[in-house]
């Protein structure tokens, strides 16, 4: 995989950091499978796509071969499946963006050629020919240069050339699939029907209707095992990596910027000028002495505010003197290009040092107190997520607050009777595990429940107070209920600390990065024009 597509897929990974939504604590090992379809099976996904449900009456042919790689064929229903999935993951990715990156989700995307600020912005990096084409022909129904179809069915063809290598890997090496893989697999497939009869159509309508006529029940459930297949193969081998502390400490050295953290005071003036309106309601942009002027004013009360200090005063009170926005951040994290972060981070600055930073039209008073990197530890912890029921009683209407009420307590109680359940068995980690495995709506359940490293703030209030009680030990269990609905908590154990857990993340996704190069290395990927023309 090329450096400029690594790039792209390390841009397009991201999470969120509650219970209820994606595996929040497992995020690090979501970006690491850096070219892998985030979200491709999850039921969320499907539910979004049948929203935007276009019938498609094209007959894709299921025996067409359109690729062939290192000497497996690829029929056109197949590349169909992982073309479509790299489209879907890119619009939930860029959602807000499509317009600026000039792609049109109700048009061809043969028709529409890749901008050069898209690509920038994607870390495509396009001949300068193809780029200026792409700029004069956007427009053109036969453009010059890099389609989005192409960039979307490259995106496909070197993922699947990924997962076959790996699946040929793990079946030579003899690797054992963890239960959660045919747990995911079947409750996906269940998603599938749900959606459609949802819908009031067919499972093959459904596909149909978003993949191609090519891509049955059959070649999605064959797809979608090798995915989940893939994705448990590439996560056993980053769980296999471990580190030593000096290896750790290396490379905390070798980049530090970006593992410290920094406490700061800082009071910030605006130094732009305002426009102003003439009397058509006209705007008028201001004048260069205008600017010069409001500048100059900006930088004489961000000045006086550091003399201010450097005197004895509070900063809090002169930003309010001097009509400045003050704030203090305690865990400031280290932004590139930025001229109070370059300040901060300049690693000679000592507790109570002040200077006013000046980025652009913005002034800034700052206080530097301390750089440091988190200590804390994380820790790793299984769960079991009852969530909350349906109510029939829109908020705000007579008897709401009763049935959320009674849905709460509901989701307590069947979380304290699962509790008894695994108390009355062989009360293990493993047995919680295959619990979770059975009754947890989170997606953790594939996992046995299990969030790895979680820091503190990572997850909701009452989530994360149990977690890091000072008395928490190794094996302690209860219930935690949060809006949400109820937890059966299992504590595994503490974990390395927090900077450790940044670095060694960073390491394992370098490793990965070079692991799945030397999967694909030498591979070959034949492309046949009358399958392929029947994609997309």
């Amino acid at each position: 995989m090329s450096a400029s597509r690594e790039k792209q897929n390390r841009q397009a990974a991201a999470g969120q950091a509650d219970p209820k939504t994606a595996r929040a604590a497992q995020q690090r090992k979501e970006e690491k499978r850096t070219n892998l379809l985030y979200g491709v099976i999850a039921a969320a996904v499907l539910i979004a796509v049948v929203v935007s449900f276009i019938w498609r009456s094209d007959f894709i042919p299921k025996m067409t071969t359109a690729a062939t790689i290192d000497g497996e064929k690829y029929t056109a229903a197949e590349v169909e499946y992982y073309y479509q999935t790299a489209y879907r993951n890119f619009l939930n990715q860029y959602s807000y963006f499509t317009s600026y990156l000039g792609l049109n989700t109700s048009g061809t995307l043969r028709s529409q050629a890749i901008s050069s600020t898209a690509a920038e912005m994607l870390g495509i990096e396009l001949p300068e020919a193809d780029a200026a084409d792409a700029e004069a022909n956007a427009d053109s129904l036969a453009p010059a240069g890099m389609t989005w179809h192409d960039y979307f069915l490259d995106q496909a063809l070197d993922n699947m050339s990924v997962i076959q290598a790996a699946l040929k890997a793990a079946d030579a090496e003899g690797f054992q699939y963890p239960a959660g893989v045919q747990v995911e697999y079947d409750d996906n497939m269940e998603a599938l029907k749900s959606v459609a009869a949802a819908s009031g159509i067919s499972v093959s309508q459904y596909l149909k209707g978003n993949f191609g006529a090519g891509v049955t029940e059959k070649v999605y459930g064959e797809q979608l095992m090798r995915v989940l297949r893939y994705s448990a193969y590439a996560n056993a081998y980053q769980d296999g990596l471990t580190y030593s502390d000096s290896e750790l400490e290396e490379a905390y050295d070798a980049n530090r910027n970006t593992y410290d953290l920094v406490s700061y005071e800082v009071v910030s003036f605006s130094g732009a000028a305002e426009s102003t309106t003439d009397a058509d309601g006209n705007t008028v942009e201001p004048t260069e002495e205008e600017s010069t002027a409001a500048l100059e004013a900006a930088s004489e009360k961000a000045n006086a505010v550091v003399d201010g200090f450097k005197a004895g005063g509070n900063l809090e009170d002169l930003a309010d003197e001097y009509e400045g926005t003050y704030s203090k951040n305690e865990s400031g994290s280290y932004s590139a290009g930025s001229a109070l972060s370059e300040w901060l981070y300049r690693g000679d600055l000592e507790d109570g040092d002040a200077v006013v930073v000046t980025d652009g039209t913005t002034l800034y008073a700052v206080v530097f107190h301390d750089r440091f990197r988190d200590e804390n530890p994380t820790i790793d912890v299984r769960h079991i997520l009852v969530p909350l029921g349906t109510g029939s009683i829109a908020e705000g209407e007579e008897g709401y607050e009763d049935e959320q009420s009674q849905l709460k307590a509901d989701a307590h109680t069947k979380a304290e009777e699962l509790l008894s359940q695994w108390q009355s068995g062989e009360a293990t980690e493993d047995s919680f595990a295959a619990l979770a495995m059975t009754e947890s709506t989170d997606g953790s359940k594939y996992d046995g429940g299990l969030y790895t490293e979680v820091y503190q703030g990572q997850m909701v209030t009452e989530f994360n107070d149990w977690c890091f009680d000072a008395a928490r030990q190794p094996g302690d269990t209860g219930v935690v209920d949060t809006q949400y609905g109820s937890h059966v908590m299992y504590f595994s154990g503490v974990d390395m600390n927090r900077w450790q857990s940044q670095v060694a993340s960073n390491l394992r996704s370098e490793a990965y990065a070079a692991w799945e190069e030397d999967l694909t290395a030498g591979s070959t990927i034949q492309r046949s024009e009358s399958g392929l023309k029947l994609i997309g």
